[in-house]
This record gives C-alpha cells, structure tokens and sequence, in this order.
C-alpha cells in the first residue's frame, strides 16, 4: 500500500505542473496573435487623408493670413495664429467638397 500512494502523489503532482505550464504558455500566443493582424492594417494605410484640393486651399488661406487679409468669421477679427488659418483654410475646403477628414470635437 505505501508504494502506491507514492506513485498517486507523483501522478497527480505531474498533472499539476502540467496545468501550471499550460497556463504560462497560452498569454504568449495571445500576444503573437495580436501583433500580426497590427502589421497587415498598417500596410493597407497608403491612401491621402488631405485630398490636394485641400491642401492648395489652406496655402492660399495661409498667403491671406501673412499679408493680414484674413478675417475670422462673424466677428470679422483679423486672424493672426497659424492654426486658426489652418482651421479656417480645411473649413473652406470641407464646403466644397474635397476629402478632409471630420472635425475632432
């Protein structure tokens, strides 16, 4: 009887260590799985997010802002940053109809 406890109790430890094994190596295909669906998407992002049109609309709003030509909205206040041109300039080209990516709000 003595031998076959023995035997019971390294049997059931081998199935512990098992279990514990297994348990650490399934974290590390999860991560492998993320990362290369990550690397297809990136390849797939080749397309403009500025169409030209809407790049040559910011330039000419940007040429209005240094010679102090440019106007903010209703107030009529004479625009001096370079963001607020650069907003002004993708609001303009939105309004025609040029691929501009939508506001952040």
């Amino acid at each position: 009887m003595a031998t076959t406890k023995k035997a019971a109790k390294k049997t059931s430890a081998k199935k512990t260590s098992t279990k514990k094994a297994a348990s650490k190596k399934a974290p590390a295909k999860k991560t492998a799985a993320k990362k290369s669906p990550a690397k297809k998407t990136s390849a797939k992002k080749s397309t403009r997010k500025y169409s030209p049109a809407a790049g040559k609309q910011v330039e000419t709003e940007m040429h209005e802002m240094k010679r102090g030509k440019l106007k903010s909205g209703r107030s009529g206040k004479k625009v001096t940053s370079r963001k607020q041109a650069i907003a002004i300039g993708l609001s303009e080209a939105r309004k025609k109809g040029a691929k501009v990516p939508a506001k952040k709000s």
